[in-house]
């Protein structure tokens, strides 16, 4: 009951200087909704570039052929054939971090069509172990095997997009489709991945979802590549678990470059250094935009001091009464770490409603991603409790030390 009516009391006088409480509960909104925002912010973005790198393979090296003009590469041709299917297999087999590795070539595609539509997607041959290491979910259907390789089998998997222009009821399987001079039978569909963005540190994104898939094999074969264009496109590389990438990475240049004949023409991806990358900048971020709320809450406690001591003075007569009455140190000591710790109480409750607004309103107009997080809310919370707490005592201790005599006395 005591400390029921001590609440009640401290309400009273805080909602008697309604304009100055305010103004004092300001640096601790801002301080605590500026934490919240920034760790929510923060988390959603890492979550993000998270899903987003897994969308390549975390464990995966993928490594692209080069373009260049037709007179550079007919120089590079006298010692380097290019991206082939030959390194995949060499890296395979002599390095035993690597575990399997899928290989594409992107063909020249000037005519893409079905009963049903046209589409502007480009054409591509992938060998089977493509769609394991790109983590592609099939929407219906089945995925291209190693038997339509072998066979040379003219059949296709559509991706999302190119599905939805080529057959806009959605009765795709089973249909054919003409890829420049050949009739393909779509045996499957992929499913459309949330994407946020369409790139991520430089790197495109969802492009699968642009493109129809047929055997490698039937690529090579039936659909010839002009004479100085490498084999490949690309290759993906998968690493095993107990491996660094990175340290992969630089053993797998090191042999390409002596396949190739120390010729640059291909470049390497490596995505668990993108997301090295994308959580150092994170860091600094979050670093800086602590900073910047420790500032706030900071200020926040320099003005709770302010005002309290004000308030000692301003109830200097007050104290003397209380204490005439009967009231020890500890009472007006307890009474004014009250009155701060309200403060900055419901300064962290407003404060958490602000920082849920501000999320919503940065991820609005910035498209960032955000994630909520009840440890954000907690910590920013604590430490506003805490710094209210503390800036809090030194003018309870000068209000209990006042000389109750004196105190009556002052005018």
């Amino acid at each position: 009951m005591k400390y029921l009516l001590l609440l009640l009391d401290t309400l009273d006088e805080l909602r008697q200087h309604t304009l100055r409480t305010f103004l004092t509960l300001l640096g601790m909104i801002f301080g605590v909704g500026a934490v919240i925002a920034m760790l929510n912010i923060g988390t959603g973005a890492e979550r993000e570039a998270l899903r987003m790198i897994d969308s390549m393979g975390l464990r995966n090296l993928i490594i692209n052929a080069q373009e260049f003009d037709q007179e550079t590469l007919q120089e590079q041709r006298k010692h380097s054939r290019g991206l082939s299917l030959r390194d995949g297999e060499v890296a395979t087999s002599s390095l035993p971090f690597v575990s399997a590795f899928a290989a594409m070539k992107t063909l020249d595609t000037f005519e893409l069509f079905s009963h049903a539509g046209r589409s502007d997607g480009e054409a591509v041959g992938v060998s089977a172990s493509y769609f394991t290491l790109s983590k592609l979910a099939l929407a219906e259907g089945r995925v291209l095997n190693e038997d339509d390789e072998r066979h040379l089998n003219q059949v296709t998997l559509l991706g999302a997009n190119t599905a939805a222009q080529l057959f806009p009821l959605g009765d795709a399987l089973g249909q054919n489709i003409k890829i420049n001079h050949l009739w393909f039978k779509v045996v499957g569909v992929l499913q459309a991945p949330y994407l946020s963005k369409e790139e991520f540190q430089g790197i495109k994104l969802g492009g699968e979802q642009n493109q129809v898939f047929i055997p490698l094999q039937t690529a090579l074969r039936k659909f010839p590549a002009e004479q100085l264009d490498s084999e490949l496109t690309s290759l993906k590389l998968e690493i095993s678990e107990d491996t660094d990438p990175l340290v992969a990475a630089k053993a797998i240049n090191r042999l390409l470059e002596q396949r190739h004949n120390q010729i640059d023409d291909f470049d390497m991806v490596v995505p668990a250094a993108l997301l090295a990358q994308q959580k150092q900048t994170q860091q600094i971020f979050n670093i800086v935009m602590s900073c910047v709320a420790g500032i706030s809450l900071l200020v926040g406690g320099i003005g709770i001091m302010n005002i309290m001591l004000a308030t000692v003075l301003e109830r200097t007569t007050e104290i003397g009464l209380l204490r005439a009455i009967g009231a020890t140190c500890k009472d007006i000591r307890i009474q004014f770490v009250a009155e701060s710790l309200t403060i900055s109480i419901v300064g962290g409750l407003l404060g958490i409603l602000f920082g849920i607004g501000l999320s919503e309103v940065i991820a609005l107009f910035s498209g960032w991603a955000v994630s909520w997080s009840m440890t954000a809310i907690l910590l920013s919370f604590s430490i506003c409790t805490a710094i209210g707490l503390g800036f809090g005592i030194y003018p309870a201790i000068k209000a209990s030390q006042l000389d109750p005599i004196e105190a009556l006395q002052h005018h």
